[in-house]
């Protein structure tokens, strides 16, 4: 693959750790990744996207890699970030995905840079924490659980418990990965998450914490707390999967039924990292449909 690695300056003087593959000029496809997942990408989805003439834009969110932590961020302020590196390089209109952590944040960009962000894609997304109508966490694994319970009690706790998560992630195999996940992880992911893809996941989590816990922190921060923007009025297609143990069924129901014209694929078969494998070259074709460029 011919990629691109870039450091890009924020106008208030952060950086971004940025990551671009594909074709110059094609159609900007701003990927945000899971939580926590860093710079890695996966070959077959970065195939996938220059088979349709789609450039992957990858970046690491504040924390994250060498991206400069941003203590206090809101899940919108990713929207301004991504307007930024795009004019960086030159870029205008652009489509966008996010998987499990990075669903709410390719929501952000179409919310929040209308007409500019051609349609998103939430794929296996987690739902806002406190949404009215959703038992939030209902269904999901013991680890998440745990996870976003530290989460609400705040930075401290949820410092110590993830510094402790972080030890064995930074070192994990794709041979170990499946384990890792524990009951996170249905029958029908562990079945997935095999050779290359297991590959890339474990590859994405060592990332994720090379340099510390901020970019994982901050993210369960922001997903409990208010997002900063309106879900409404927004080109948007919801993809969520009924064996869901890490962000259940229910998150992708309630985001289809509360953003106003959103396109549902709810997959009672599909679990949460099989959406985010062999699944994503129907997301894209989704995505550039959504957008009216097909």
């Amino acid at each position: 693959m011919d990629t691109e690695r870039r450091l890009i300056t924020m106008p208030d003087g952060r950086d971004l750790d940025v990551l671009l593959a594909g074709p110059p000029g094609g159609l900007p496809l701003v990927i945000h990744e899971g939580t926590p997942i860093g710079l890695v990408l996966y070959p077959p989805r970065v195939q996938a996207a220059q088979d349709r003439n789609l450039r992957v834009i990858l970046t690491a969110r504040p924390g994250y890699e060498r991206s400069t932590p941003r203590p206090g961020r809101r899940v919108v302020d990713v929207a301004a970030d991504i307007a930024a590196v795009l004019d960086e390089l030159g870029l205008d209109t652009f489509v966008t995905a996010g998987w499990s952590g990075g669903g709410p944040h390719a929501l952000a960009c179409a919310a929040a840079l209308p007409g500019r962000c051609l349609a998103a894609a939430s794929v296996a997304g987690v739902a806002p924490n406190g949404a009215e109508g959703l038992d939030w966490s209902a269904g999901m694994g013991p680890e998440n659980i745990a996870e976003f319970k530290a989460s609400v009690q705040g930075p401290a706790a949820l410092t110590e418990y993830l510094d402790a998560e972080a030890a064995s992630l930074g070192t994990v195999t794709g041979e170990q990965v499946a384990a890792s996940l524990g009951g996170l992880i249905s029958a029908v992911d562990k079945a997935a998450l095999t050779g290359e893809f297991a590959d890339y996941i474990a590859a994405g989590l060592r990332a994720a914490v090379s340099t510390g816990i901020a970019g994982w922190r901050d993210d369960d921060l922001a997903f409990v707390q208010d997002w900063g923007f309106s879900l409404e009025g927004a080109r948007v297609t919801v993809w969520q999967g009924g064996r869901d143990l890490m962000v259940p069924f229910a998150h992708g129901q309630w985001l289809a039924a509360h953003i106003r014209g959103a396109r549902a694929h709810l997959l009672p078969g599909d679990g949460h990292l099989t959406l985010g494998g062999p699944g994503s070259g129907l997301v894209m074709d989704d995505l550039l449909t959504l957008a009216e460029l097909t």
